[in-house]
């Protein structure tokens, strides 16, 4: 994998055993896991991929290295470009690692919802943090109010770029050329469905439109979060970031999905919790819900089973320590007396 092209889809067997030149070699090919004791018994046989294990910690690392190398390629961004950015975390997180070792200026736009840790770990990688305190005042959106903030910044800053994840296509393409050629690669062309969490939905773009050019019949099932303005409801009230948008991307077409699935932050934290506690996988919030949707549509028939399924799992649990996996936060959040499981 080059550093000044886009992905290679084309993965051969011993190349995770081989050493890499820098971290960025070791972006993607993240293994995936049979859940053989989450869903024994229930007809359907779950493969989750598991982006955790990218080296930045999420899916993310993906299109933030495509993003920024395609940029490289194009002369878009030189090595005086500052590159400014709005995000909740892990794709903030992915540029912070890729700027740090191409030696790029990052000022990365967060609001008050960004966890502590994941400010560090922004800052730790040498990029600057810009926070946004103050909701959009017409949208009532800290995300709308993030992306007024950082068109401000482009204006005062010469030789700038902006990566825009919820509008660039190379965002989409990360995963069309990389994400889902690495299931289908291990799984085969037999697989029935693919459950995935939304955001900025480069994720479901860039899946959906490989199966569709590949013929294959899998299905897609959306994972958005309740509150979330992605699939036409009205945006409202969500604590864990990072999943769903209170806005629809550009990225987004409400044909690429085949079926959706919301999730409330309560059931992110049971389907964390499920997985860490049969699987032993300690994975972050989206992923949670991406396990619920999955057991629910199970439970309500929804399914045609026996089944092959891939879900793909976008981060580690580790930064959710505070919220997912903290009996306290979830009593005092979400008003659950008791472990939810």
């Amino acid at each position: 994998m080059a550093v000044s092209g886009q992905f290679d889809a084309t993965v051969k067997v011993n190349e995770s055993r081989s050493i890499k030149n820098s971290i960025l070699e070791t972006i993607g090919n993240t293994p995936v896991v049979r859940l053989g004791k989450l869903f024994a018994g229930s007809g359907l046989d779950v493969f989750a991929k598991l982006e955790s294990l990218n080296p930045g910690g999420s899916i993310k690392d993906r299109p933030a290295y495509n993003i920024i190398t395609r940029a490289m390629a194009s002369g878009a961004i030189t090595k005086d470009t500052t590159i400014v950015e709005s995000s909740s975390g892990n794709f903030a997180i992915g540029l912070s690692q890729m700027c740090a070792y191409l030696g790029l200026r990052l000022v990365c736009v967060v609001d008050i919802k960004t966890t502590a840790q994941n400010v560090r770990i922004i800052e730790a990688y040498g990029a600057r943090v810009d926070l946004v305190s103050v909701p959009d005042p017409t949208t009532g959106e800290y995300l709308q109010a993030r992306l007024n903030r950082v068109r401000q910044i482009l204006a005062s800053i010469p030789n700038s770029f902006w990566p825009n994840q919820y509008v660039n296509k190379d965002n989409s393409g990360s995963h069309f050329g990389t994400t889902m050629p690495e299931i289908v690669d291990l799984l085969g062309s037999h697989i029935d469905y693919v459950f995935l969490s939304t955001s900025t939905c480069g994720t479901l773009r860039g899946c959906a439109e490989f199966l569709r050019e590949r013929g294959m019949a899998t299905k897609i099932i959306a994972v958005d979060a309740m509150g979330s303005a992605i699939f036409g409801r009205p945006p409202g009230k969500r604590l864990l970031p990072g999943h769903g948008a209170g806005i629809v991307p550009k990225l987004f077409s409400p044909d690429l999905a085949d079926d959706v699935v919301f999730v409330s932050d309560l059931d992110c934290v049971v389907g964390c919790r499920r997985l860490v506690q049969h699987e032993a996988i300690l994975a972050g919030a989206s992923s949670g819900g991406v396990i619920t949707a999955i057991e629910r549509l199970v439970a309500d028939g929804k399914l045609r089973l026996p089944a092959r399924c891939a879900a793909i799992l976008p981060d580690r649990g580790e930064r959710y320590l505070d919220t997912v996996y903290s009996d306290s936060w979830v009593q005092s959040h979400l008003g659950v007396e008791n472990s939810p499981i």
